[in-house]
């Protein structure tokens, strides 16, 4: 399966016998909080607060909204609260983790702490997903938030934690572009060797569960008529799900030329640790925080 628009995909998590538990480390933050209300209000997702608890239910009154009192945790600084969020996901309490009005490093610190933290030993790497206006389904550019130059080996950890949540979600077979200028290897440019070789990688069932091409251009990867009129021979041209920048400021680039001038709506988070990270910006709308929290809530 596929989704087509982000409303396809809120639909089937409103459908979930029962509600994801989702805790907000220092939720003390109008857009968040209005975000995980609407989550709670549409059945997607049941918000567990940690933060200042006066300020926390300074907004909630300014909302006209009520928590239960056994779902805010105090906190007395930003660092117990990312420590003690953490914690809440690691007793089991808790199914995913949404960054609240906090620094992201003061919250990945406690996420990548070995002895108490969340990761599975591997590349963490950022998941976006794009309701594009001009394309048919769901668009997934990655990544454009965490690993900032990726090796071969990265490239093929992010592709691998893309594809897992992907079929998390019901995808059978996502289809993979990994991005480059040109669509044939130039030895001088690293990236379109990498690319070839990670395309290698699928073909010899070293990377699963999807259909991986590069190097492949962009409008080749989106438009399967450019991608004829090169003599591009392809199975995923015009329909790929997901997009392989090279590099942290090529996946940053796209993923805000999508939002600014193709007027897409955008959601995201982090992978590859024991549970979805929402690591959204503070200054993100609370539409962009509930879609992330719509869509780590799709993730089995």
């Amino acid at each position: 399966m596929i989704y087509r628009s982000f409303d396809e995909l809120i639909d089937k998590v409103k459908n979930y016998p029962s509600m994801k538990r989702m805790v907000i480390a220092a939720a003390g933050e109008e857009h968040t909080l209005e975000a995980a209300l609407h989550a709670r209000k549409e059945g997607i997702a049941r918000p567990i607060l940690v933060g200042d608890k006066e300020v926390i239910l300074g907004i909630l009154k300014k909302l006209g909204e009520e928590v239960p009192e056994e779902d805010i945790y105090p906190a007395t600084d930003n660092k117990e609260a990312a420590e003690f969020s953490v914690s809440l996901i690691r007793e089991g309490k808790a199914d995913f983790l949404m960054k609240g009005y906090l620094d992201t490093a003061v919250l990945l610190k406690a996420v990548v702490d070995k002895e108490k933290g969340l990761g599975k030993g591997g590349v963490m790497s950022h998941f976006s997903m794009f309701d594009v206006p001009s394309y048919h389904k769901i668009l997934v550019p990655v990544d454009g938030g965490m690993v900032a130059y990726p090796t071969l080996e990265q490239k093929k950890s992010i592709i691998e934690n893309t594809v897992e949540t992907l079929r998390s979600m019901g995808y059978d077979c996502p289809k993979v572009g990994v991005l480059t200028c040109v669509e044939k290897v130039n030895p001088k440019m690293p990236e379109t060797v990498e690319a070839a070789e990670l395309a290698r990688m699928n073909r010899e069932g070293e990377i699963k569960n999807c259909i991986i091409e590069g190097p492949i251009s962009y409008d080749c990867a989106i438009d399967a008529e450019i991608a004829n009129l090169k003599n591009y021979e392809s199975q995923i041209a015009g329909d790929v799900d997901v997009l392989v920048a090279p590099n942290i400021h090529a996946g940053n680039i796209m993923g805000k030329m999508l939002t600014c001038t193709c007027k897409a709506k955008m959601a995201g988070f982090v992978v590859g640790a024991k549970c979805p990270i929402v690591l959204t910006s503070r200054g993100s709308s609370a539409e962009e925080k509930f879609l992330s929290i719509a869509v780590s809530a799709a993730v089995d």
